[in-house]
Protein backbone atom coordinates (compact mmCIF):
# COMPACT_ATOMS: atom_id res chain seq x y z
CA UNK A 1 0.00 0.00 0.00
CA UNK A 2 2.75 2.20 0.82
CA UNK A 3 4.52 1.87 -1.59
CA UNK A 4 1.45 2.71 -4.38
CA UNK A 5 1.22 5.46 -2.62
CA UNK A 6 4.64 6.47 -3.61
CA UNK A 7 4.59 6.15 -7.29
CA UNK A 8 1.42 7.85 -7.05
CA UNK A 9 3.27 10.93 -5.83
CA UNK A 10 5.69 10.22 -7.81
CA UNK A 11 3.74 10.39 -11.11
CA UNK A 12 1.63 13.13 -9.97
CA UNK A 13 4.99 15.66 -9.34
CA UNK A 14 6.23 14.57 -12.75
CA UNK A 15 2.88 15.63 -14.46
CA UNK A 16 3.45 18.44 -12.59
CA UNK A 17 7.08 19.24 -13.80
CA UNK A 18 5.69 18.55 -17.43
CA UNK A 19 3.19 20.86 -17.36
CA UNK A 20 4.96 23.69 -16.13
CA UNK A 21 7.34 22.96 -18.78
CA UNK A 22 4.86 23.28 -21.55
CA UNK A 23 3.25 26.51 -20.09
CA UNK A 24 7.03 27.72 -19.62
CA UNK A 25 7.76 26.92 -23.18
CA UNK A 26 4.95 28.32 -24.81
CA UNK A 27 4.74 31.82 -23.14
CA UNK A 28 6.00 34.28 -25.70
CA UNK A 29 9.54 35.70 -24.38
CA UNK A 30 9.87 38.91 -23.07
CA UNK A 31 11.30 41.69 -24.77
CA UNK A 32 15.17 42.43 -23.23
CA UNK A 33 15.11 45.31 -21.60
CA UNK A 34 17.88 48.39 -23.71
CA UNK A 35 18.72 50.96 -21.21
CA UNK A 36 19.67 54.31 -23.19
CA UNK A 37 23.35 55.09 -22.46
CA UNK A 38 23.49 58.02 -19.71
CA UNK A 39 23.72 62.02 -21.37
CA UNK A 40 27.29 63.11 -21.91
CA UNK A 41 27.52 66.15 -20.66
CA UNK A 42 29.71 68.21 -22.94
CA UNK A 43 31.11 71.51 -21.31
CA UNK A 44 31.21 74.58 -23.77
CA UNK A 45 34.81 75.78 -23.99
CA UNK A 46 35.51 79.44 -24.78
CA UNK A 47 37.07 79.62 -28.24
CA UNK A 48 41.49 79.96 -27.54
CA UNK A 49 43.17 83.09 -28.66
CA UNK A 50 46.14 82.40 -30.85
CA UNK A 51 49.32 83.02 -28.88
CA UNK A 52 50.73 85.82 -30.12
CA UNK A 53 54.19 85.65 -31.42
CA UNK A 54 57.34 86.84 -29.12
CA UNK A 55 58.48 90.01 -29.85
CA UNK A 56 61.91 89.89 -31.51
CA UNK A 57 64.82 91.55 -29.69
CA UNK A 58 65.98 94.33 -31.73
CA UNK A 59 69.31 95.73 -31.02
CA UNK A 60 69.94 99.11 -31.58
CA UNK A 61 73.55 100.48 -32.99
CA UNK A 62 75.75 102.01 -29.81
CA UNK A 63 79.38 102.39 -28.81
CA UNK A 64 79.55 99.99 -26.01
CA UNK A 65 82.02 102.50 -24.31
CA UNK A 66 82.34 105.85 -23.57
CA UNK A 67 85.21 107.16 -25.43
CA UNK A 68 85.64 104.71 -28.24
CA UNK A 69 85.40 105.27 -31.93
CA UNK A 70 84.21 104.13 -35.41
CA UNK A 71 85.72 102.80 -38.40
CA UNK A 72 83.02 101.46 -41.13
CA UNK A 73 84.24 98.91 -43.87
CA UNK A 74 82.31 99.36 -47.04
CA UNK A 75 82.08 96.11 -49.07
CA UNK A 76 82.50 95.90 -52.49
CA UNK A 77 79.60 98.14 -53.98
CA UNK A 78 79.50 97.04 -57.92
CA UNK A 79 76.01 95.25 -57.90
CA UNK A 80 74.30 98.30 -55.96
CA UNK A 81 75.34 100.06 -58.65
CA UNK A 82 75.13 98.29 -61.97
CA UNK A 83 71.10 97.68 -60.90
CA UNK A 84 69.22 100.55 -60.94
CA UNK A 85 66.84 99.12 -58.28
CA UNK A 86 69.61 98.64 -56.01
CA UNK A 87 70.83 102.36 -55.81
CA UNK A 88 68.61 103.00 -52.72
CA UNK A 89 70.03 100.49 -50.88
CA UNK A 90 73.83 101.83 -51.17
CA UNK A 91 72.50 105.31 -50.38
CA UNK A 92 70.00 104.28 -47.23
CA UNK A 93 73.66 103.05 -45.99
CA UNK A 94 75.57 106.57 -46.90
CA UNK A 95 72.59 107.95 -45.03
CA UNK A 96 72.85 106.22 -41.72
CA UNK A 97 76.62 106.61 -41.30
CA UNK A 98 75.68 110.28 -42.34
CA UNK A 99 73.37 110.44 -39.62
CA UNK A 100 75.30 108.02 -37.06
CA UNK A 101 78.06 109.86 -37.26
CA UNK A 102 78.51 111.52 -33.90
CA UNK A 103 76.54 109.15 -32.09
CA UNK A 104 78.78 105.81 -33.24
CA UNK A 105 81.78 108.65 -33.53
CA UNK A 106 82.60 107.62 -37.26
CA UNK A 107 86.30 108.79 -37.91
CA UNK A 108 86.97 106.73 -40.83
CA UNK A 109 85.37 104.99 -43.86
CA UNK A 110 86.69 102.23 -45.84
CA UNK A 111 85.76 100.99 -48.98
CA UNK A 112 87.10 97.50 -50.34
CA UNK A 113 86.89 98.89 -54.36
CA UNK A 114 85.36 97.34 -57.12
CA UNK A 115 83.07 100.42 -56.69
CA UNK A 116 82.04 100.34 -60.56
CA UNK A 117 80.81 97.05 -62.24
CA UNK A 118 82.08 98.02 -65.57
CA UNK A 119 84.84 100.61 -65.93
CA UNK A 120 84.35 101.38 -69.48
CA UNK A 121 81.82 98.70 -70.67
CA UNK A 122 79.51 100.41 -73.85
CA UNK A 123 76.63 98.07 -73.84
CA UNK A 124 74.42 97.01 -71.14
CA UNK A 125 72.68 93.03 -70.74
CA UNK A 126 69.26 92.03 -72.75
CA UNK A 127 68.93 88.86 -70.94
CA UNK A 128 65.43 87.48 -70.63
CA UNK A 129 63.64 86.88 -67.28
CA UNK A 130 63.97 83.06 -67.23
CA UNK A 131 67.76 83.73 -67.77
CA UNK A 132 68.13 86.27 -65.17
CA UNK A 133 69.26 84.10 -62.03
CA UNK A 134 71.34 81.64 -63.82
CA UNK A 135 73.02 84.59 -65.78
CA UNK A 136 74.35 86.58 -62.94
CA UNK A 137 75.48 89.36 -65.15
CA UNK A 138 72.45 91.76 -65.24
CA UNK A 139 73.51 95.07 -65.41
CA UNK A 140 71.40 98.69 -66.36
CA UNK A 141 74.01 100.91 -67.13
CA UNK A 142 77.22 101.46 -69.36
CA UNK A 143 80.53 102.94 -67.96
CA UNK A 144 80.27 106.30 -67.24
CA UNK A 145 76.47 106.13 -66.33
CA UNK A 146 78.18 103.27 -63.54
CA UNK A 147 80.56 105.71 -62.45
CA UNK A 148 77.60 108.83 -62.24
CA UNK A 149 75.49 106.98 -60.46
CA UNK A 150 78.07 105.94 -57.71
CA UNK A 151 79.22 109.62 -57.39
CA UNK A 152 75.94 111.18 -57.28
CA UNK A 153 75.10 108.69 -54.09
CA UNK A 154 78.73 109.52 -52.80
CA UNK A 155 77.39 113.24 -52.61
CA UNK A 156 75.70 112.36 -49.45
CA UNK A 157 79.22 111.67 -47.86
CA UNK A 158 80.95 114.98 -49.07
CA UNK A 159 81.62 117.14 -46.07
CA UNK A 160 80.40 115.00 -43.68
CA UNK A 161 82.59 112.37 -43.64
CA UNK A 162 86.15 111.53 -44.82
CA UNK A 163 86.20 108.19 -47.02
CA UNK A 164 88.89 106.58 -48.55
CA UNK A 165 88.23 104.32 -52.02
CA UNK A 166 90.24 101.69 -53.36
CA UNK A 167 90.27 100.17 -56.98
CA UNK A 168 88.86 96.65 -57.81
CA UNK A 169 89.42 95.03 -60.82
CA UNK A 170 86.02 96.44 -62.40
CA UNK A 171 87.11 99.46 -62.20
CA UNK A 172 89.83 98.88 -64.62
CA UNK A 173 89.97 98.65 -68.08
CA UNK A 174 86.35 98.11 -70.16
CA UNK A 175 84.66 95.65 -67.62
CA UNK A 176 87.77 93.69 -65.16
CA UNK A 177 91.07 95.01 -65.40
CA UNK A 178 91.61 94.27 -69.42
CA UNK A 179 94.22 97.77 -68.90
CA UNK A 180 95.56 100.50 -66.66
CA UNK A 181 92.94 102.68 -67.60
CA UNK A 182 90.71 103.80 -64.99
CA UNK A 183 87.70 106.54 -64.37
CA UNK A 184 88.20 106.88 -61.13
CA UNK A 185 90.27 110.88 -60.99
CA UNK A 186 87.21 111.74 -63.49
CA UNK A 187 84.68 111.72 -60.59
CA UNK A 188 86.86 111.67 -57.25
CA UNK A 189 89.57 113.99 -58.19
CA UNK A 190 91.72 114.84 -55.19
CA UNK A 191 90.14 117.64 -53.70
CA UNK A 192 86.53 116.48 -54.01
CA UNK A 193 85.83 115.46 -50.32
CA UNK A 194 87.09 118.28 -48.07
CA UNK A 195 87.45 116.03 -45.65
CA UNK A 196 89.50 113.56 -47.14
CA UNK A 197 91.94 115.93 -48.59
CA UNK A 198 92.82 117.48 -45.13
CA UNK A 199 93.61 113.54 -44.33
CA UNK A 200 95.69 113.16 -48.19
CA UNK A 201 99.63 112.87 -47.40
CA UNK A 202 100.29 111.73 -50.77
CA UNK A 203 99.31 110.27 -54.35
CA UNK A 204 101.28 107.88 -56.21
CA UNK A 205 102.04 108.65 -60.62
CA UNK A 206 99.57 106.01 -62.36
CA UNK A 207 100.73 104.31 -65.04
CA UNK A 208 100.17 107.33 -67.39
CA UNK A 209 101.89 109.36 -64.90
CA UNK A 210 98.67 111.40 -63.38
CA UNK A 211 99.01 111.21 -59.39
CA UNK A 212 95.50 110.15 -58.80
CA UNK A 213 93.74 108.37 -55.27
CA UNK A 214 94.52 105.20 -56.95
CA UNK A 215 97.41 104.27 -54.69
CA UNK A 216 97.63 107.17 -51.67
CA UNK A 217 98.54 107.59 -48.22
CA UNK A 218 96.40 109.49 -45.59
CA UNK A 219 96.56 110.40 -41.86
CA UNK A 220 94.33 111.17 -39.05
CA UNK A 221 94.47 111.44 -35.09
CA UNK A 222 91.69 108.80 -33.35
CA UNK A 223 90.22 111.20 -31.15
CA UNK A 224 90.57 111.45 -27.53
CA UNK A 225 91.08 108.90 -24.78
CA UNK A 226 92.67 106.97 -27.83
CA UNK A 227 94.87 109.85 -29.21
CA UNK A 228 96.73 107.76 -31.57
CA UNK A 229 98.01 108.41 -35.07
CA UNK A 230 96.64 106.48 -37.98
CA UNK A 231 98.35 105.91 -41.77
CA UNK A 232 96.11 104.73 -44.08
CA UNK A 233 97.58 103.34 -47.53
CA UNK A 234 95.50 102.94 -50.20
CA UNK A 235 96.54 100.34 -53.39
CA UNK A 236 95.30 100.52 -56.82
CA UNK A 237 94.10 96.95 -57.54
CA UNK A 238 97.34 94.33 -58.71
CA UNK A 239 99.67 96.99 -57.26
CA UNK A 240 102.65 97.16 -59.39
CA UNK A 241 106.32 97.02 -58.06
CA UNK A 242 106.74 100.73 -58.20
CA UNK A 243 102.86 101.10 -56.46
CA UNK A 244 104.78 98.74 -53.81
CA UNK A 245 107.91 100.74 -53.47
CA UNK A 246 106.12 104.42 -53.49
CA UNK A 247 103.70 102.70 -50.31
CA UNK A 248 106.95 101.16 -48.77
CA UNK A 249 108.93 104.08 -49.23
CA UNK A 250 105.95 106.21 -47.22
CA UNK A 251 105.34 103.26 -44.47
CA UNK A 252 109.78 104.09 -43.73
CA UNK A 253 108.94 107.53 -43.24
CA UNK A 254 110.33 108.90 -39.99
CA UNK A 255 107.00 111.14 -39.78
CA UNK A 256 104.69 108.17 -39.43
CA UNK A 257 107.34 105.21 -37.40
CA UNK A 258 104.77 105.82 -34.58
CA UNK A 259 101.63 105.08 -36.11
CA UNK A 260 99.24 102.18 -36.50
CA UNK A 261 99.76 101.68 -40.25
CA UNK A 262 96.61 100.07 -42.04
CA UNK A 263 96.62 98.80 -46.03
CA UNK A 264 93.37 99.16 -48.01
CA UNK A 265 93.55 96.95 -51.18
CA UNK A 266 91.28 95.25 -53.22
CA UNK A 267 92.85 91.85 -53.46
CA UNK A 268 94.61 90.58 -50.71
CA UNK A 269 93.68 87.27 -48.66
CA UNK A 270 90.06 84.09 -48.98
CA UNK A 271 87.88 83.80 -46.68
CA UNK A 272 89.73 80.66 -45.21
CA UNK A 273 92.43 83.42 -44.30
CA UNK A 274 94.91 82.29 -46.82
CA UNK A 275 96.69 85.43 -48.70
CA UNK A 276 95.50 85.32 -52.88
CA UNK A 277 99.05 83.82 -54.70
CA UNK A 278 97.68 83.96 -58.01
CA UNK A 279 95.73 85.98 -60.00
CA UNK A 280 93.78 85.59 -63.03
CA UNK A 281 93.80 88.95 -64.67
CA UNK A 282 95.26 90.55 -67.47
CA UNK A 283 96.98 93.08 -65.58
CA UNK A 284 98.21 90.77 -63.08
CA UNK A 285 99.37 88.38 -65.72
CA UNK A 286 101.34 91.92 -67.11
CA UNK A 287 103.03 91.98 -63.85
CA UNK A 288 100.21 93.39 -61.04
CA UNK A 289 100.93 91.68 -57.44
CA UNK A 290 98.67 89.58 -55.85
CA UNK A 291 98.10 89.24 -51.89
CA UNK A 292 101.04 86.96 -50.63
CA UNK A 293 103.51 89.38 -52.93
CA UNK A 294 101.70 92.58 -51.47
CA UNK A 295 102.43 90.85 -47.87
CA UNK A 296 105.97 90.14 -48.76
CA UNK A 297 106.77 93.69 -50.42
CA UNK A 298 105.00 95.89 -48.36
CA UNK A 299 103.41 94.63 -45.33
CA UNK A 300 105.92 92.10 -44.06
CA UNK A 301 109.14 94.77 -44.17
CA UNK A 302 107.37 97.64 -42.76
CA UNK A 303 107.21 97.94 -38.90
CA UNK A 304 104.19 100.23 -38.22
CA UNK A 305 101.40 98.37 -40.43
CA UNK A 306 98.98 96.56 -38.08
CA UNK A 307 95.95 96.01 -40.28
CA UNK A 308 95.00 95.24 -44.03
CA UNK A 309 91.60 95.69 -45.30
CA UNK A 310 90.60 93.89 -48.49
CA UNK A 311 87.40 92.76 -50.03
CA UNK A 312 86.99 90.97 -54.16
CA UNK A 313 86.52 87.25 -52.26
CA UNK A 314 83.05 86.28 -52.67
CA UNK A 315 80.77 83.48 -53.69
CA UNK A 316 76.51 83.64 -53.82
CA UNK A 317 74.91 83.50 -51.22
CA UNK A 318 77.39 82.15 -48.66
CA UNK A 319 78.96 83.99 -45.80
CA UNK A 320 81.40 81.40 -45.85
CA UNK A 321 83.42 83.06 -48.33
CA UNK A 322 82.53 86.46 -47.84
CA UNK A 323 84.25 87.32 -44.39
CA UNK A 324 87.51 86.08 -42.61
CA UNK A 325 90.15 87.24 -40.51
CA UNK A 326 93.90 85.89 -39.62
CA UNK A 327 96.71 86.85 -37.90
CA UNK A 328 100.34 87.32 -39.40
CA UNK A 329 103.45 88.57 -38.25
CA UNK A 330 106.16 91.51 -39.67
CA UNK A 331 109.37 91.21 -39.78
CA UNK A 332 109.71 92.90 -36.46
CA UNK A 333 107.81 90.18 -34.76
CA UNK A 334 104.38 92.60 -34.50
CA UNK A 335 100.92 91.13 -35.14
CA UNK A 336 99.14 92.11 -38.33
CA UNK A 337 95.16 91.40 -38.28
CA UNK A 338 94.14 90.56 -42.03
CA UNK A 339 90.38 91.53 -42.59
CA UNK A 340 88.90 90.41 -45.75
CA UNK A 341 84.52 91.29 -45.95
CA UNK A 342 82.89 91.37 -49.07
CA UNK A 343 78.95 90.33 -48.55
CA UNK A 344 78.41 91.82 -52.52
CA UNK A 345 77.21 88.46 -53.32
CA UNK A 346 74.40 88.22 -49.83
CA UNK A 347 70.78 88.54 -50.67
CA UNK A 348 70.63 86.71 -54.11
CA UNK A 349 73.86 86.59 -55.21
CA UNK A 350 75.75 88.81 -58.68
CA UNK A 351 72.25 89.62 -59.67
CA UNK A 352 70.50 90.42 -56.08
CA UNK A 353 70.16 93.18 -54.31
CA UNK A 354 73.95 94.31 -53.93
CA UNK A 355 74.50 92.94 -50.51
CA UNK A 356 71.61 93.01 -47.97
CA UNK A 357 73.37 96.25 -46.84
CA UNK A 358 76.07 95.01 -44.58
CA UNK A 359 78.49 97.18 -43.28
CA UNK A 360 81.23 96.35 -41.25
CA UNK A 361 81.57 98.49 -37.52
CA UNK A 362 85.18 98.60 -36.23
CA UNK A 363 84.86 100.38 -32.62
CA UNK A 364 88.34 101.08 -30.97
CA UNK A 365 87.69 101.08 -27.49
CA UNK A 366 89.32 103.80 -25.53
CA UNK A 367 92.32 101.02 -23.59
CA UNK A 368 93.81 101.69 -26.77
CA UNK A 369 94.55 98.63 -27.87
CA UNK A 370 90.83 96.62 -28.48
CA UNK A 371 88.93 96.49 -31.24
CA UNK A 372 85.36 95.12 -31.91
CA UNK A 373 84.26 94.30 -34.79
CA UNK A 374 80.02 93.45 -35.71
CA UNK A 375 78.42 93.04 -38.96
CA UNK A 376 75.27 95.21 -39.44
CA UNK A 377 72.68 96.20 -42.13
CA UNK A 378 71.25 99.74 -41.63
CA UNK A 379 68.70 98.25 -44.87
CA UNK A 380 67.26 95.93 -42.24
CA UNK A 381 67.31 97.96 -39.19
CA UNK A 382 65.13 100.94 -41.19
CA UNK A 383 61.88 98.17 -40.62
CA UNK A 384 60.17 97.48 -37.51
CA UNK A 385 59.63 93.96 -39.70
CA UNK A 386 63.39 93.24 -39.82
CA UNK A 387 65.11 95.20 -37.47
CA UNK A 388 65.66 92.10 -35.07
CA UNK A 389 67.65 90.65 -38.25
CA UNK A 390 70.24 93.95 -38.72
CA UNK A 391 72.75 92.02 -37.07
CA UNK A 392 74.98 89.06 -38.09
CA UNK A 393 76.16 87.59 -34.88
CA UNK A 394 78.54 84.32 -35.17
CA UNK A 395 82.00 84.10 -34.82
CA UNK A 396 82.62 85.40 -37.84
CA UNK A 397 81.26 88.59 -38.10
CA UNK A 398 81.28 89.36 -34.58
CA UNK A 399 84.64 89.42 -32.93
CA UNK A 400 87.54 91.17 -30.85
CA UNK A 401 90.68 91.66 -31.35
CA UNK A 402 93.75 93.47 -30.03
CA UNK A 403 96.15 95.77 -31.92
CA UNK A 404 99.15 96.68 -29.97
Amino acid sequence: MLKKSSMLLSAVAAAFLLSTSAAASAAPAKKAEVKAAPAVKTEKKAPQKAKKAATPVVRHPKLTANGSWTMVIVPDTQTYIKQIENHGIMDMMMAWMVRRREEMNIQQVLFTGDLTYGNDQGYVDQIPETRFFRSGKLRDLIAHEQWKAFSRIMERMDGELPYILCTGNHDYGVSSAETRACRLNDYFPTDRNPLTRRQLVSCAPNTFGVRTLETAAYEFTAPLPDGRKFLVISLAFAPTDKDLAWAKKIADMKRFENHIGIVVTHSYMRASGNRIEKEKYALSKAGGNPGEQIFQKLVYPAKNIRMVVCGHVCKPDSWEHAVGFSWAKNQSGNNVAQLVFNTQAIGGGFSGNGGDGWLRLLEFMPDRKTVKATTFSPFFYGSTSTNHMAWKTDAKNEFTFVLE
